[in-house]
């Protein structure tokens, strides 16, 4: 009989920088769940990859002085080196260079245009070259900029090949709407609001602008756009229309693919839509993940914001940092990262926990039984409560794993070892080892404790793969004893096993000390003014005169209250002292600024602006932000020793 299919995706990432521990999550959690599923006996396809196309690469390697290959083979061989790393055990990787990649997604395009659903026409409208879209004016955040990086968008207007949404609309609706195929169920809602219930608009799939992508086979002036090209790598992995390899029926419909919300909107309404429109099967499930931020900010080596993957490995093993991602994040949330939350759940989970479960247990084997318990065994008081919920493990984890909400399984297994701790505390092994007649009651005690560190390690091992051995060998586990069967079961290790003293797993780490060295290092590896991912400034509007500048009044004020518009989750209620009797001002940086952030802070602002209403609330001016690397905004501090009201010029 042949083994159940499981196929689990990461999007495939694209290579216009180098990789962080921002980039680390899908594919870090993808592989635990692809590893959970092969210990459950699943034939398991994990597929990740890179989209390495578009007019991005295409400047990024001009800039460099190297064709877009060569650009994007040198990125490419540093994120397998991190996946390698961080112990990713990907099937499969697919690079949208790929010759059989690049075959099916021509015969795709085609395809979708013999069957009607993709035109020839033109495009007018506002294009955002770090994102690769196109957006309508509706579509533009408040400030008239990409409703997903908030950076400048330019007029475009070119000869292009569109690919109909409309038709697709009320399944897309109800596939999110009535069926659990995205997750969290939240965010569906979110999605048919903006999206579908103003109209689906058709989709640019082809351009003419830049030349680096998969020429259309029938007009080759034209190049695939990207969703075509990155989104069909789920099925052209398999083989879908090329001969590279033959798993599409195998494997296809995916069980999950893990996207970070970024880039919900393109799997949750134009995969399908594309799938409708080939005839093919749905994936089952799109699990959405926040971003790991820090300080409030999305992660990026730009803002000199992250530690390097490589070092923090270094410094705790590639282990922690993968349960320190994974146990903090909540499907569908952000998950604020520092210096201090990351020691303290290495401290408090790993260390104390776990680590101080393994070497207490262990070391007292040792000392009390010269590391081999005997048989003789006698039950007493809180076994029972133990052994219960050492035994329920097993299905807490398998459904929190369906559900893919990684961090609740991991919070499951931790409250085993927290009661296990506990039951030390209990049983007091260190009272009963002085007393000859309760050596059997120690034996049972130290017997209890070693199998369930047994299951509770089995249960870990997908997630944290490469401690975990070490575990096993310290209690006396071995290949016959480690199974996902047997993680259900208690007793199963020998009556006389036999523990192996060795180091501490799980160091415990100096807080203050450890923070002040990652934060030098986040300093000494802050981006420099030559960094490959430098900033490119946007062109300059049409020229002014001075007459044109004096008619804009910059004023400095100072923030005294702020909180965020209820309406919108981009916009902060500002209320300043303006040197002027005081004035409200909205402004579109609650994505980079906490309120609390802000207050008592002196800002620049335009003062001269026309009031505006914005989500039913009234701003009168402006404050002034310059973009960042990241795509974001960071706010004007001008000296806090200026008066409020002083005038810029």
């Amino acid at each position: 009989m042949d083994k159940k299919t499981f196929y689990i995706t990461t999007p495939i990432y694209y290579p216009s920088g180098n990789p962080h521990i921002g980039h680390c999550y899908t594919t870090v959690a993808c592989d635990s769940l692809a590893r959970y599923k092969r210990m459950q006996g699943y034939d398991v396809m994990f597929l990740t990859g890179t989209d390495e196309h578009g007019q991005k690469i295409e400047e990024k390697a001009k800039d460099a002085g190297i064709t877009p290959k060569e650009y994007v083979d040198e990125k490419v061989a540093k994120f397998k080196k991190l996946w390698s790393y961080m112990n990713i055990s990907y099937d499969r990787y697919i690079r949208t260079t790929d010759d059989y990649h690049v075959k099916a997604v021509q015969t795709i395009f085609s395809r979708l245009y013999e069957k009607g659903y993709i035109y020839k026409g033109e495009y007018t409208g506002k294009y955002c070259t770090p994102c690769e879209s196109f957006w309508t004016e509706s579509q533009l955040d408040e400030n008239g900029c990409c409703p997903e990086c908030h950076r400048e968008v330019k007029e475009a207007k070119e000869e292009a090949y569109f690919f109909k949404m409309s038709p697709f609309a009320e399944r897309i609706e109800r596939l999110l709407l009535d069926t659990d195929y995205l997750r969290p169920k939240y965010r569906a809602q979110e999605l048919v609001n903006n999206f579908i219930k103003p109209g689906l608009e058709d989709l640019c799939v082809s351009r003419t602008s830049f030349k680096w992508g998969i020429p259309v086979t029938f007009d080759e002036k034209h190049v695939v756009y990207v969703w075509i090209d990155a989104l069909s790598n789920y099925i052209t992995a398999l083989g879908f229309e090329n001969d590279a390899y033959d798993d599409y029926k195998k494997y296809w419909p995916a069980d999950v693919h893990m996207v970070a919300k970024d880039i919900m909107r393109f799997h949750a309404i134009i995969w399908p839509a594309m799938l409708m429109a080939l005839d093919e099967p749905l994936p089952k499930h799109l699990a959405v993940h926040g971003w790991i931020t820090f300080n409030g900010q999305k992660m990026s080596k730009s803002l000199g914001n992250v530690v390097d993957p490589f070092i923090l490995g270094e410094r705790y093993g590639a282990d922690a940092i993968r349960y320190h991602i994974m146990r903090e994040m909540a499907l569908g949330a952000d998950s604020s990262f520092s210096n201090e939350i990351m020691i303290n759940r290495i401290n408090s989970d790993l260390a104390n926990g776990l680590g101080n479960l393994v070497s207490r247990t262990v070391a007292m084997a040792d000392k009390y039984f010269g590391g081999t318990l005997p048989a003789e065994r006698e039950a007493g008081e809180f076994d029972d409560e133990l052994i219960a919920e050492a035994t329920a493990l097993r299905a807490k984890v398998d459904g929190f794993v369906d559900e893919t909400q990684i961090n609740n399984a991991l919070a499951e297994i931790f409250k085993v070892v927290s009661r296990a701790n506990k039951y030390i505390d209990e049983t007091a092994p260190w009272v009963l080892g002085k007393d000859e007649s309760k050596k059997a009651r120690l034996a049972s005690v130290l017997y209890n404790l070693l199998d369930t560190i047994r299951i509770v390690s089995t249960l870990l091992s997908p997630f944290m793969p490469t401690d975990m051995p070490k575990v096993f060998e310290q209690i006396g586990a071995d290949e016959g004893t480690i199974s996902y069967e047997n993680a259900g079961k208690f007793g199963v290790l020998p009556a006389n096993v036999t523990v192996h003293r060795g180091e501490i797993i799980f160091p415990r780490i100096d807080v203050d000390k450890e923070i002040d060295e990652l934060n030098k290092i986040i300093g000494d590896n802050a981006p420099k003014a030559d960094d490959n991912d430098a900033f490119t400034p946007p062109g300059l509007l049409p020229e002014i005169t001075i007459d044109d500048f004096a008619k804009i009044d910059i004023r400095v004020a100072q923030v005294k209250e702020c909180e965020k518009v209820k309406k919108s989750k981009k916009l902060l209620c500002l209320q300043l002292d303006d040197g002027m009797g005081g004035r409200q001002v909205v402004s579109g940086i609650a994505e980079w600024y906490k309120p609390e952030d802000l207050i008592g802070k002196k800002v620049m602002i335009i003062a001269n602006l026309k009031p505006v209403k914005l989500c039913g609330v009234e701003s009168n001016g402006m404050i002034c932000a310059a973009d960042n690397k990241d795509g974001g905004a960071t706010v004007i501090f001008p000296d806090q020793s200026l008066p409020n009201g002083a005038k810029v010029r």
